[in-house]
């Protein structure tokens, strides 16, 4: 009888690895699947799915077409090298490591080509999957009708064409260089291709085949040294004093016939390296190449900088004249100043009695209040609760009231989480959703130092009504919220602090068409992946009806929807039709625009306030073409986003339309009350004035001396002097100009000067038909006119004015602060405007009061308590004109602004004021209460109060 032992199972080794590979894998595939899926989503929210799909096809388009050309070009050489292998190999290997190398190759082979294979066609996809819109350029390009000067070639070929033509012969290269690389190594590996002194070991097979993708490498190197002709035209040339991006005298009689030659010569040995797969013999392609790489040492190196110093440098305001003429017509033309007016003004320096008189209508519309400093009024006066916030930086818009217009600086009141007590993902997520109210004030005048508010208030009341007052899109809602419930429901997000029942907070539940569904289990999983936020998942408040809103801010939603477009840093508010929205202005820009000067944007649009984290800089990137394309607006409630063509003859807004189609709405679509709050945008006016700073200068010669630069000044206000002044909007009236216009304005100093020696003014009204219209006012050489800096200097070492501000300054620096140095071309000179604003205590801290104007005109310098003192004080006397403004305060420190004081005889005027002050008390009780529609109509009664008793003193 025999036994039978029965061994245990041995495990399967090796099993877990492979497992945790799989289920890794599966993790990250449904990972980047969430991504792509929720971006559809969001997409389809905002009614513009058709970008999604153009981008998402056109890059998976160019991921798999190259990606299988690097591929193959890569594995099919060396499974070629492969198949090519000798029949017969020595039986002495070189090494023992060559050997083992040969076994694994001819044992694993498939295995080592699919992996090979993946790994360079995922890199090769993957850097052709990034160059999506080069492609789409080049497929839609748009003639532009214009011709550059040496090849005769349309701007479309440059600005389209060149770029996409680049980066396929780069890849080509890159792939048949590392195919030859590949078949090389395999070649040698498999004993085809040896090297030994005095002994020929090449097979023929192995010579035929490297002697071929040698040749195809040298065609499309050949190709390349032909588009590097065009390239000239978009390369930095180093003059005497200057850098000019263009092309020079020694780019067209030296490199640009350089690059055909050595074209010519790569071709040639690529006929020989084909020629050498019949004849074998390497010594002549190898000559051939050492003599091409020769050639390029002479004609890409040697003799253009032998032409250069021999013959350019001593000669050069002469050989480069032609050139710096085009240069200077090709960077004017791409940047829009070509029809820039400049005209000589003989400034008056001198101030007289009445001097003002024919200016008159102009006055009003200086704009006192200072987007930069005010908003500190704001958040004390119109903040209402901790959780509500307005930017820093506030907006200058335009806004007609009782048939006048007037310039408003305007501010949406948006949520701050940050300001929430309880920081529980509930409220963060589901009850603090949104923003509530815009407000507004006159920019040209205050009523005790405060704004004078045209929109205020919750909810809001004033000149203006908002029937759709909440905010859910804004620049400070970066996170996101989950909104929206069934019929029914109990509301659960925060509407407004008060409203409710006993007074307590009112809650709304939104119904909006923003946002994205997630009322299905799916959706909620996809978005708790993405946002990495179980709660989604588990919350109760995420029901069938809830939507997530996200990608929130007005620049985030105009660049995804528009992803060709560069939007402008800053984005501002107005009511337009009833609703709260956000005008962007966006931009078509290119670096390939032919002899035309690049700019880093981040430098251009650099400021004060940039520095000081006020307002963004455009992020850097490098152009030489811009235009203002489009006009974007956001709506603040339901976040949709409406592209409207503004520049419709633009190239390449016509490009991206044949791209995008349907995305952009024609001009004409613009109704006349979103026209009347489009402006000249900040981004575009600071880049056309850093060019401007030189290119003012047409003629050649001038602009190669340098002699007439100019330089935008520091700002000696809120820069301390350290950075570049910012532009100002305001309504200026020009010289010889029947009334004043809506205007963007900057100045200019001589180089390493401080004197002014421009003032530049750009129409900004977009409803005006001169709308862009540049113009400069150039500054006589005859005489000297301050700039800002020496204004502002002036301002504060004057004696009346230290005086008068003495009490401030006594008290800390903290208690002063100058406003915008505003520069205005009246009365035949320039007059300078500058509000004071003092500290003022309030609620939960102290704000910003207007409680002085200083000015300046010539040498004359005047301050008051408006601005028609501060200007009488500077023209004798009687500026000769009105201001018709209100007071702006201006009392001493220690007294409240808004308390009479002083005895008074008079028991009418005595009545009124203790009335007065009485109200006054009662409006800082409301304050401190929260309650803003009691404080407005306690102020409105002191107010009122006060001028009963000016009344009753006859004054």
């Amino acid at each position: 009888m025999s036994s039978t032992t029965v061994r245990p199972a041995q495990p399967r080794r090796g099993a877990l690895l492979p497992t945790l590979a799989v289920l890794g894998a599966l993790v990250v595939a449904f990972t980047l699947f969430s991504g792509i899926w929720t971006d559809r989503l969001w997409y389809s929210s905002i009614g513009y799915e058709s970008v999604f799909a153009t981008q998402l096809f056109t890059r998976v388009g160019l991921f798999v077409v190259f990606g299988l050309v690097m591929a193959l070009v890569v594995v099919g050489n060396i499974a070629l090298a492969y198949r090519l292998r000798p029949r017969y190999r020595a039986t002495a290997p070189a090494s023992e490591l060559l050997e083992r190398s040969r076994d694994v190759l001819e044992s694993r082979l498939v295995r080592i080509l699919v992996v090979l294979g993946v790994v360079v066609g995922l890199f090769g996809g993957a850097s052709a999957a990034g160059a999506s819109s080069t492609y789409l350029a080049w497929r839609n390009a748009t003639p532009f009708g214009i011709n550059d000067p040496l090849f005769g070639l349309d701007i479309s070929f440059f600005v389209f064409d060149y770029p996409w033509w680049r980066l396929v012969t780069s890849f080509l290269l890159v792939a048949v260089v590392l195919g030859a690389i590949g078949a090389s190594v395999v070649h040698y590996l498999l004993g085809a291709l040896r090297y030994s002194p005095g002994r020929q070991l090449t097979s023929r097979a192995a010579q035929v085949h490297l002697s071929v993708i040698l040749g195809v490498a040298l065609l499309i190197y050949a190709v390349q040294q032909y588009l590097d002709r065009y390239g000239f035209e978009l390369t930095a040339k180093s003059l005497s004093n200057a850098t000019m991006t263009a092309l020079n005298y020694t780019d067209e009689n030296a490199r640009v016939i350089g690059r055909l030659i050595l074209a010519v010569i790569a071709v040639i040995c690529a006929v020989v390296f084909f020629i050498n797969a019949a004849v074998q013999r390497w010594a002549f392609p190898v000559v051939a190449v050492a003599m091409m790489v020769l050639s390029g040492l002479i004609l890409a190196v040697a003799y253009p900088l032998g032409l250069q110093v021999i013959t350019v440098n001593p000669n050069e305001p002469d050989l480069e004249r032609p050139y710096i003429e085009q240069h200077i017509g090709a960077t004017r033309a791409a940047f829009g100043v070509e029809d820039v007016e400049i005209e000589d003004y003989d400034a008056d320096t001198v101030a007289e009695a009445g001097q003002l008189r024919a200016d008159a209508e102009a006055l009003p519309g200086i704009r006192l209040i200072d987007p930069a400093i005010i908003d500190g009024a704001y958040e004390q006066l119109q903040q209402v609760r901790g959780y509500y916030q307005f930017p820093e930086l506030l907006d200058v818009d335009r806004y007609t009231i009782d048939g006048q217009e007037t310039d408003a600086v305007v501010a949406a009141r948006e949520m701050n989480h940050d300001g929430v007590d309880n920081q529980s993902w509930n409220n963060l997520k589901t009850v603090y959703t949104h923003g509530y109210g815009l407000v507004a004030a006159y920019g040209n005048r205050a009523v005790g130092g405060e704004p004078d508010w045209i929109l205020r208030d919750i909810p809001p009341v004033g000149e203006l009504e908002v029937p759709e007052p909440r905010i859910y899109f804004g620049e400070s809602l970066t996170d996101y919220s989950i909104v929206g419930a069934p019929a029914g429901a109990p509301p659960v997000e925060l509407d407004t602090p008060g409203g409710g029942e006993n007074g307590r907070e009112r809650l709304t539940t939104y119904d909006g068409e923003g946002g994205v569904e997630i009322g299905s289990l799916f959706n909620r999983a996809l978005y708790a992946i993405r946002n990495t936020d179980v709660n989604i998942l588990l919350s109760e408040r995420v029901n069938s009806e809830s939507k997530i809103i996200y990608n929130r801010t007005p620049r985030q939603r105009v660049q995804a929807a528009a992803p060709w477009l560069t939007v402008d840093s800053n984005s501002y508010p107005a009511l337009v039709e009833g609703r709260i929205v956000w005008i962007v202005d966006a931009y078509t820009t290119s670096d390939s625009y032919p002899n035309s000067q690049r700019v880093d944007l981040e430098d251009a649009t650099s400021d004060s306030l940039s520095q000081l984290g006020v307002v963004s800089a455009l992020p850097s990137q490098t152009v030489n073409y811009m235009r203002n394309s489009v006009k974007a607006v956001v709506d603040a409630y339901d976040g949709s986003v409406t592209l409207y063509g503004w520049d419709e003859d633009d190239p390449v807004l016509q490009t991206w339309q044949k791209a995008f189609p349907g995305t952009v709405q024609p001009k004409s679509a613009i109704s006349a009350d979103l026209m009347d709050h489009l402006r000249y945008p900040e981004d575009l006016y600071k880049v056309q004035r850093e060019i401007l700073a030189r290119y003012h200068v047409t003629d050649p010669a001038a602009w190669y001396q340098g002699t007439d630069l100019w330089r935008i000044p520091e700002d000696p206000v809120q820069g301390g002097g350290t950075q570049k002044e910012t532009p100002y909007y305001l309504s200026i009236k020009w010289p010889g100009d029947d009334e004043p216009v809506f205007s963007q304005t900057a100045v200019y100093v001589p180089n390493e000067r401080s004197n002014l020696a421009a003032y530049m003014a750009v129409n900004a009204d977009a409803a005006s038909p001169d709308y862009g219209r540049l113009r400069i006012l150039r500054m006589s050489d005859t005489q000297q006119i301050a700039g800002p800096g020496q204004t502002f200097n002036e301002m504060n070492t004057n004696v009346t004015v230290a005086e008068r501000l003495r009490p401030f300054n006594n008290q800390g620096s903290a208690q002063l602060q100058y406003g915008n140095l505003l520069t205005l071309p009246i009365g035949g000179g320039l007059l300078y405007v500058a509000p004071i604003y003092t500290e003022r205590p309030g609620s939960n801290g102290s704000y910003p009061a207007l409680s002085f104007v200083v000015a300046r005109f010539g040498e004359t310098v005047g301050i008051g308590t408006t601005l028609q003192e501060a200007l009488d004080a500077v023209f004798d006397g009687d500026s000769g004109a009105t201001t018709d403004e209100e007071g702006v305060g201006g009392a001493e420190p220690g007294a409240d602004p808004q308390e009479p004081t002083g005895e008074v005889d008079n028991p009418a005027a005595a009545a009124a004021l203790d009335a007065a002050a009485q109200a006054f008390e009662d409006a800082d009780a409301a304050l401190r209460d929260g309650d803003l529609a009691t404080y407005q109509q306690k102020n409105d009664e002191a107010r009122a109060r006060m001028e009963d008793a000016l009344t009753a003193l006859g004054r």
